[in-house]
């Protein structure tokens, strides 16, 4: 299997269709919600992605075809007064999975980071997806602690109604 790996471009017809419909299989799937997305979404995605000048988005791609996908966004570190790379989506389709994608997609991301002098990459992950926890440390990630006394950092989220 030939595995290419590519930043995208956020004006391109093709990487457009092909981001929503990998975000739209991840959405999808129990470990991205369970539900699709909607059209609004799938419609205006890049554009808006396009708006943000500290976005970023990797496509994999095997034997040609879109088979995976990590959405970053830009970000700064205070504590290191630096800036960091927040990775927001991680997605493989799964009759891709177990090729080595994600692996490749994170070491794109790094290099990428790394470019920009980032003093890291975050990301999240759900308590349960044990096979995206055992990528990721594959990786060198690991929970985040400041002091074991204080207890692992976690993520919360406060959804907003749109008025």
């Amino acid at each position: 299997m030939n595995i290419e790996i590519i930043k995208a471009d956020y004006f391109s017809q093709q990487h457009e269709k092909e981001i929503s419909m990998l975000l739209d299989e991840y959405a999808s799937d129990p470990m991205g919600g369970g539900q699709a997305l909607h059209e609004n979404v799938k419609n205006n995605l890049v554009q808006e992605l396009s708006k943000l000048p500290h976005a970023f988005s990797i496509i994999a791609y095997a034997d040609g075809q879109p088979a995976g996908l990590v959405n970053c966004f830009d970000a700064f570190s205070t504590f290191s007064c630096k800036p960091l790379v927040n990775i927001h989506d991680v997605i493989v389709l799964s009759q891709y999975r177990g090729n080595g994608i994600s692996q490749k997609m994170l070491d794109k991301v790094e290099k990428i980071a790394v470019s920009k002098g980032c003093c890291k990459i975050t990301l999240e992950v759900l308590s349960n997806n044990e096979i995206a926890k055992s990528v990721y440390s594959q990786f060198g990630f690991s929970g985040y602690e400041l002091d074991p006394k204080a207890g692992a950092a976690l993520f919360w989220q406060k959804q907003l109604i749109n008025t």
